[in-house]
């Protein structure tokens, strides 16, 4: 493993107190693919285009979105979702980025470089920002939408002022802008509860809706840019046309069915009579100004937005969720995936193959049938999916059996891998145990140690043996773990336990209820609940309760280790028991809290520690000595748990996929 993908040099620092700290940014690696938001193109260069993220990331290509490069995580946030980005069309080195969150909050960010670095623009901070465009008539004047109202810009940005009534009741949650081409003063802004539009920059506005269907929710609105008085929104009801600048609407036949969301209206810059509509259900395109439409992908495609290249309109982007960047070069007749350095994936379980050490897995969530497994053969470098049989669902857990098979655990039973396809393994053995065979009456049998003659006894009843009940898992199996030939899962139904690696399951007495963790060393075996240890050190035979450490608040991660140590951490820390959780220590030198993973690496003879958000290090405790020496490295990365892979780490984010440690490190600096 030594030689296997040599990447990068990993710089040493040792810092006071015995602690050694490696500062170096970790490499991503994928699995490719995951949620695309937005496009922007580069108003000089058209094969350089910028994509957002729902993570907080912003990309660029340089190569018409053949290629992808990580830019900068705007606001340093990885919960920004990047829907709107705009490109100076008069200086192609200021970007402008409305965010939101999933809640309320957001921003807008501002970059000179070209996106180098970036700043928040005071005015705007905290807003939960949805639509964001500029005049095409006047880069000066930019107008952006949040869930307050609709702000203007008549400096580039510099400055903001609300144009919306203040407190207004119907003019907020601004889900969508378009400015007239020709006369910035005319805007029009979509809302959560039908569109608006003003003709003298705000002071005055009026409620578009004639023809729409009551309280639409406008996601999309665009103006023909040689007849301004065309006009298309997309609402929840469907696609409406204007002919007269929003006087009147009228609604699209065809598409979309009421159920179905069209999220981004896109005109062909080369043929203004073809439309792009990107919704949840697919891409549809009428080349007859909206007389006409059709499917042009897989009705599951959930498209979020659309890039038409200006000068070559038969080169289609497609921004999505799951699937990332897809693109065409036939005039969107067929689509491929172009995700080559893009990865938005959510991975929450890996593991590495016991037959061949560089060959990993991962599981993914929220993909659908675009996630589930991936694999690589070279130690994380690259990644192909490899979900066949799953059927879409979430990944949390994954395995090496007794007999080294691979099985992964998802939110509806347990598969194993055979010949690249995914099969059902969790058949759960629930038969009854035997009723007990009665025992003879006292007195009888005193009777019969005295010698007395006693009467025959009726014939007992045959005791039948419980007719088996073997059923298939359907539940939710969170961890899995090998101790010797026996294979533990904790899952919603209880904790499991297989002595066939995982060809059938029974339930471990008493242990039924909804468990998250499982953990065994040696003969050590033990499993939680978020509020609840339960530990056996017999190979799991007995198992006693273990107390919670009485500062944690709920468990988000646990281990033991050869010595029989417990580990369990939370938002509140690491702690540690050497006496089955009859009480608990922190280690004075382990300062991390919204502790995300705990794993004893029984091969390195030390336990690793990782956090959520609070810290981008990892944390590894030798346990070759009493003193729990630690070391530590700064991967530049929120990691869900990391993994050792022969002579290096392999981590998983908690939105960026796989990240992979830098080879051949060398000594720097020492304190």
């Amino acid at each position: 493993m030594a030689n296997v993908c040599r990447l990068l040099v990993l710089c040493l620092l040792c810092l006071p107190g015995g602690r050694l700290s490696y500062a170096a940014s970790w490499l991503a690696s994928g699995p490719n693919g995951g949620d695309a938001r937005a496009f922007a193109v580069d108003p000089i260069d058209h094969t350089h285009l910028y994509l957002g993220t729902a993570t907080g990331w912003l990309y660029e290509t340089h190569d018409d979105g053949a290629s992808w490069v990580r830019l900068a995580r705007v606001g340093n946030r990885d919960d920004l979702v990047l829907d709107n980005i705009v490109v100076d069309s008069s200086d192609s080195k200021h970007l402008l980025v409305g965010a939101h969150d999933l809640g309320s909050d957001g921003g807008l960010y501002v970059s000179h470089d070209g996106g180098a670095t970036w700043s928040s623009q005071p005015e705007m901070q905290g807003q939960s920002i949805r639509a964001l465009t500029q005049a095409p008539s006047n880069p000066k004047i930019l107008v952006a939408g949040a869930l307050s109202g609709v702000y203007r810009s008549t400096d580039s940005g510099e400055h903001w002022q609300l144009i919306s009534p203040p407190g207004d009741k119907d003019i907020h949650e601004i889900e969508s802008l378009a400015i007239d081409p020709k006369d910035p003063a005319i805007i029009y802004a979509g809302t959560w509860h039908l569109p608006w539009k003003t003709i003298d920059g705000g002071k005055h506005w009026e409620n578009v809706k004639k023809g729409l269907i009551d309280d639409s929710d406008v996601f999309s609105i665009i103006v023909d840019p040689k007849q301004p008085a065309t006009v298309y929104l997309s609402a929840c009801s469907g696609i409406y046309k204007s002919d007269d600048a929003g006087s009147i609407f009228h609604k699209v036949q065809g598409i979309p069915s009421t159920a179905r969301r069209t999220r981004v209206l896109m005109q062909d810059p080369e043929h203004l009579e073809t439309v792009f509509a990107g919704t949840t259900q697919g891409l549809y395109r009428t080349m007859n100004a909206g007389s006409v439409w059709g499917l042009l992908t897989d009705s599951l495609m959930i498209v979020n937005d659309v890039y038409v290249d200006p000068t070559n309109s038969k080169h289609v982007l497609l921004a999505t969720d799951r699937n990332g960047v897809m693109v065409s070069d036939d005039g969107a007749t067929t689509f491929r995936p172009s995700n080559d350095g893009f990865s938005a994936r959510q991975v929450t379980a890996l593991v590495s193959d016991p037959n061949r050490p560089s060959t990993l897995y991962v599981g993914v969530v929220s993909d659908k049938e675009a996630g589930g497994i991936f694999i690589s053969n070279d130690a994380g470098s690259r990644w192909t999916q490899l979900s066949s049989g799953l059927d879409g669902r979430d990944v949390y857990s994954l395995a090496a059996a007794p007999d080294r098979s691979i099985l992964t655990g998802t939110e509806h039973g347990i598969f194993r891998l055979q010949q690249d396809v995914w099969i059902p393994s969790g058949l759960v053995d629930r038969t009854p145990p035997p009723a007990p065979a009665k025992p003879a009456p006292k007195a009888v049998a005193s009777a019969k140690r005295r010698g007395v003659a006693v009467a025959p006894a009726k014939k007992a009843a045959v005791v039948k043996k419980p007719a088996p009940v073997i059923v298939e898992m359907k539940d939710t199996v969170y961890a899995m773990t090998a101790a010797g030939s026996l294979l533990y899962a904790a899952t919603s139904a209880g904790l499991l336990r297989s002595d066939n690696s995982g060809e059938i399951w029974k339930p471990v007495a008493g242990l039924t209820g909804e468990w998250r963790f499982v953990a065994t060393a040696k003969s050590a075996v033990v499993t939680a609940q978020l509020k609840e240890i339960m530990l056996s050190t017999d190979d799991g035979a007995n198992w006693q309760d273990a107390p919670l450490p009485a500062n944690l608040t709920q468990i988000s991660a646990m281990a033991v280790d050869g010595a029989g140590e417990l580990w369990v951490g939370g938002r509140e820390g690491v702690y540690l028991s050497a006496d089955k959780g009859s009480s608990w220590q922190t280690l004075k030198y382990l300062n991390v809290n919204d502790v995300s993973d705990i794993y004893y690496d029984a091969a390195g003879n030390r336990v690793l520690v990782t956090s959520n958000r609070a810290s981008t290090s990892i944390y590894a405790m030798s346990l070759a000595t009493s003193a729990k020496n630690m070391t530590s490295w700064d991967t530049g990365w929120n990691l869900r748990l990391v993994r050792p892979v022969g002579d290096r780490f392999v981590g998983a984010t908690l939105f960026d996929g796989v990240v992979v440690q830098p080879a051949d490190s060398k000594e720097t600096r020492w304190y």
